[in-house]
């Protein structure tokens, strides 16, 4: 039987009482479905899948996406090889707040994340739910932001903001830079609701959002700062401890996450997929 054990007050839960390596039927789905809804993220462990294991629950979340900018694993276009070396230095994938490619016409909804081979300290992920930090937000900056929306632009891979070269992801995960199409602007409203709970949440994004509609860049960068800070307060976040056969799941409109980088000297490899769902556009405040 499905249980649900909350890691934190605000988010994120473990899943016990299920094999994700067997098929997932319409009723596993439709629960796991619901527990991601209240948590934002959730987690399992000893679960080992291997990649046809990794697909099916994937689909039972939503339609499975191939992520641009990217390169997949090789005959698996929805699968990212998450993986940097124990002797690459820089950046690692996924190292700045933010949530996943807000700034497609249609974003991810959710990414699945399961680990391999895990260094032995260091490594984890942190996800901050943007339901809780909404709710806690000065009514001034709620004032200012419902109804309003944000500018998204793909900034690591275009050319206007494109990030030093000893920042960014090491030789393992191959990625497209410099394309001047990821810099076109695209709008999504800055406080949506999740269509399950009904509850509001910020849609913001540091790494991705300019400005707000209405504000110039200049003017906007102080706000987006300060929700951002409050954004990432620990009482909103939940940071997870990887273990060989761990998986996460994560809402990817209603959370920003973090992968810290502090295991120089260690491999660290990760099977990435991603599901799609509702435009941000149709969960507008």
């Amino acid at each position: 039987m499905l249980r649900e054990l909350p890691v934190t007050g605000t988010i994120g839960a473990e899943i016990e009482g299920v094999d994700l390596k067997q098929p997932i039927s319409g009723d596993l789905a439709q629960s796991l479905r619901a527990a991601l809804a209240r948590h934002q993220v959730i987690f399992f462990r000893g679960q080992s899948l291997d990649i046809a294991a990794q697909k099916r629950l994937t689909a039972a979340f939503g339609p499975p996406m191939t992520l641009p900018y990217v390169k997949p694993v090789e005959g698996e276009p929805e699968v990212i090889r998450v993986l940097k070396e124990a002797d690459e230095g820089g950046g690692v994938f996924g190292g700045d707040w933010h949530a996943d490619f807000s700034f497609l016409e249609r974003p991810p909804a959710g990414s699945i994340l399961s680990g391999e081979v895990i260094p032995p300290f260091g490594g984890d992920t942190v996800w901050a739910g943007q339901a809780a930090a909404w709710e806690a937000l000065p009514e001034a900056l709620k004032t200012l932001l419902r109804g309003r929306d944000a500018i998204h632009v793909g900034k690591p891979y275009g050319v206007r903001w494109a990030p030093p070269a000893e920042t960014r992801t090491g030789r393992s995960i191959e990625m497209s830079r410099g394309d001047p199409s990821a810099d076109q602007e695209r709008r999504h409203p800055a406080v949506i609701v999740n269509p399950v709970t009904g509850r509001e949440a910020l849609f913001l994004n540091p790494l991705y959002v300019s400005h707000l509609d209405g504000l110039s860049e200049e003017e906007s960068r102080p706000l987006l700062a300060q929700v951002q800070a409050h954004t990432i307060r620990p009482e909103f976040c939940v940071r997870f401890r990887w273990s060989p056969g761990a998986v996460a799941v994560w809402d990817n409109l209603f959370t920003q996450h973090y992968a810290v980088n502090d295991y120089h000297g260690h491999r660290r490899l990760m099977w990435r997929t991603t599901f799609a769902g509702p435009d941000p556009r149709d969960l507008a405040s």
